[in-house]
């Protein structure tokens, strides 16, 4: 069982020196822990020291574009959290974003990643992204389509786009307090309902802490061409917390 280290503080990223860091969370937990064959494509030479300058520039650069989106609350649409030691060294990550197809109350959520991220991907790698992330983020476009269309107030999702904890500081309940913190600002957003799509570690610190698994519970169906289907696909379950 996780024992809470209070000495760890959870708080917004507040400076733009913080993404070194965060993307070493980021590399260790996906890339080295859990091998996630998918985010080491959209992260090329992720071992390397340019590749690691290349994957903290991009989240960085997602931060400061984050920081004049505003709903018409003047809630910032994307939350992007770090988990930090008492002399600063950056232990565990998260996004929070508040996701809408009602204009003024979040970010329209979309399964296009766009052309920086695909950049660096040759053509047959682009296709197989473009395809994984659609069956991933499926359920997340419905859902907040469903909130607009049936009148929902407030007519939005607030969604756990990313949770990372560094390995090295693992089982000190960081992932479970980067998430509570997001639930906890859901609730001041109005009871905003909360979604993600959890790894086969990180459901079980979700479920912990209210999210649910729709239907049978079964893992995202990524639905790929032929040609892809013999790639390794991360599990994923799409998690929700109820109205």
């Amino acid at each position: 069982m996780a024992t809470q280290d209070p000495s760890i503080t959870i708080t917004p990223v507040d400076s733009p020196s913080d993404f070194d860091g965060i993307f070493h969370c980021v590399r260790e937990a996906f890339g080295r822990q859990a091998q996630d064959a998918v985010w080491a494509l959209m992260n090329p030479n992720w071992t390397t020291p340019s590749g690691a300058a290349s994957g903290a520039a991009k989240l960085r650069a997602r931060w400061e574009k984050s920081q004049t989106s505003l709903t018409a609350a003047g809630h910032p649409t994307t939350i992007f959290l770090k988990a930090a030691t008492p002399d600063g060294q950056i232990a565990g990550m998260a996004i929070w974003v508040q996701a809408s197809f009602v204009p003024g109350q979040g970010e329209p959520p979309t399964d296009d990643l766009g052309a920086d991220a695909m950049a660096e991907l040759d053509p047959q790698d682009r296709a197989f992204a473009a395809q994984m992330f659609r069956s991933l983020w499926r359920r997340r476009i419905e859902v907040a389509r469903e909130k607009a269309e049936s009148g929902a107030e407030p007519p939005a999702i607030f969604v756990l786009d990313m949770c990372a904890v560094d390995p090295e500081f693992q089982r000190r309940g960081i992932a479970g307090r980067l998430v509570q913190w997001g639930l906890e600002e859901a609730k001041r957003r109005g009871g905003l309902e909360a979604t993600t799509e959890g790894s086969a570690m990180g459901r079980k610190v979700y479920a912990k802490l209210g999210f649910k698994p729709e239907g049978e519970g079964e893992d995202i169906e990524y639905v790929v061409d032929e040609e892809f289907k013999g790639r390794d696909k991360p599990p994923n379950l799409f998690m929700r917390t109820g109205a």
